[in-house]
């Protein structure tokens, strides 16, 4: 995080509808904590949440505004799974199945658990599904069908042919889907500023447009910034994308890769009806995805063409837009009333960097774009290890990262590069 950023929200439709607008401090003079959070994404506040309902004295620092980063202008879709499940799976054998199985639906509870717990207005909705764009695709989505099948999964979940699909979406684009009801959408700049309120009301300590220029190591390492410093026995950086700390350690790790998502007017109730019948969230199969979904008000939120290069698009609507057209030629005439774009955390090898640099600074980054429900269990997992309990956090540091040499652009090029030809494959 630098100096340089301190900025408000992006000019998106979760900005706008947000409920409230976050005034916390700006980190001045010299505050002590049991633990010290850089970032106030979701990781973040969902490790300090966690550690506050546990006891623990937590100081949270952010660069902008609480959600200012993906945590607040991503897709809205709460996804199971997380970036490297079955590198883990294939790393460590059998004996973890259980364990990861566990962590990849704990994000959901956890959700569901604050959002209930604590009140949070966040519009957050059941139904995911999973959209073949060939009939080749389709046969991944048997395979999905077949493993909750055998798995006995306990919660409702159905394969749609085509007719059945072209039926509930209103459009002949897509092959088939698999839909999980477990999983679903939500407004996430209102969860995390939810999460956020709650975790200051348990005695959260929150400094925003406070930027950590370093951290000074030692047996209470201190995060400093321009105006103050917070001393802590244990530090965790949830930065993702953003952040440019400990550099040695963590330099040309994570690739920032934008996307960029456009909102309609609210749709009439009979087009929403027509291209959403069950009001579920989208996501096609690509290897380079395209994802959509109707806000609480009825707008299309349709998002996807990630950029690896790092050169952004003139118009994100001219450059969008079509690719909604495609699916819907049916909203030609709907006007957009929002475009915005952000930072998701690309790794090369796509699996989560987890670690810690010296004896008690933890980090978590690199969701690769699945990030809502897999932040939630990673601040929970961040905040066991620097409780002691380092079992499921273990499991991820143990994962060797392709660190690239030279200087980030570099890495982006590389990046871009592989993803061409994920691209090519998508389209033969």
């Amino acid at each position: 995080m630098n100096a340089d950023q301190q900025q408000e929200h992006t000019g998106s439709y979760y900005a706008a509808t947000a409920n409230e607008r976050t005034n916390y401090p700006r980190l001045a003079g010299a505050v002590s904590a049991d633990v010290c959070v850089v970032g106030a994404g979701f990781t973040g506040v969902s490790a300090a949440l966690t550690l506050a309902e546990r006891g623990y004295s937590v100081a949270v620092v952010e660069a902008n505004r609480v959600g200012w980063g993906a945590s607040g202008r991503n897709g809205g879709q709460v996804i199971n799974g997380f970036a490297g499940h079955d590198k883990m799976a294939k790393k460590y054998g059998a004996g973890v199945e259980e364990t990861l199985e566990a962590i990849r639906w704990r994000g959901h509870e956890l959700i569901r658990d604050r959002v209930s717990k604590y009140s949070i207005d966040c519009d957050l909705k059941d139904g995911f599904a999973e959209v073949a764009l060939k009939a080749r695709q389709f046969r991944i989505l048997e395979e999905y069908f077949e493993e909750r099948e055998k798995a006995g999964f306990p919660h409702r979940y159905e394969l749609w042919d085509r007719d059945k699909t072209c039926e509930m979406f209103g459009t002949d684009f897509y092959h088939g889907a698999f839909v999980c009801y477990r999983d679903g959408h939500v407004h996430p700049l209102n969860l995390c500023l939810g999460e956020a309120r709650a975790a200051r009301g348990l005695g959260v300590q929150i400094f925003e447009q406070s930027p950590v220029t370093h951290i000074e190591h030692g047996a209470r390492p201190r995060v400093v910034t321009a105006n103050g410093y917070i001393e802590a026995d244990s530090v965790i950086l949830a930065g993702n994308a953003y952040s440019k700390l400990e550099p040695k350690h963590l330099k040309n790790l994570v690739f920032p890769a934008s996307s960029y998502i456009i909102a309609t007017e609210p749709l009439p109730v009979e087009l929403a009806q027509e291209i959403n019948r069950d009001d579920v969230a989208v996501c096609d199969v690509n290897e380079v995805v395209d994802y959509w979904r109707l806000s609480a008000d009825k707008r299309m939120l349709y998002g996807g063409a990630c950029n690896y290069s790092g050169q952004e698009p003139r118009s994100i609507e001219s450059y969008i837009r079509p690719r909604m057209l495609e699916v819907y030629p049916q909203l030609a005439d709907v006007k957009i009333e929002f475009e915005w774009s952000g930072k998701i955390g690309i790794v090369l090898n796509r699996t989560l960097t987890v670690g810690r640099t010296g004896k008690n600074v933890y980090y978590c980054q690199g969701y690769s774009g699945h990030g809502v429900s897999a932040s939630h269990v990673m601040g929970e997992i961040l905040a066991d290890a620097v409780t002691g309990t380092m079992e499921r956090f273990d499991l991820f540091a143990g994962l060797k990262h392709i660190r690239t040499p030279g200087p980030r652009w570099l890495g982006n090029q590389l990046v871009a590069l592989g993803m061409l030809f994920y691209r090519l494959k998508d389209k033969l």
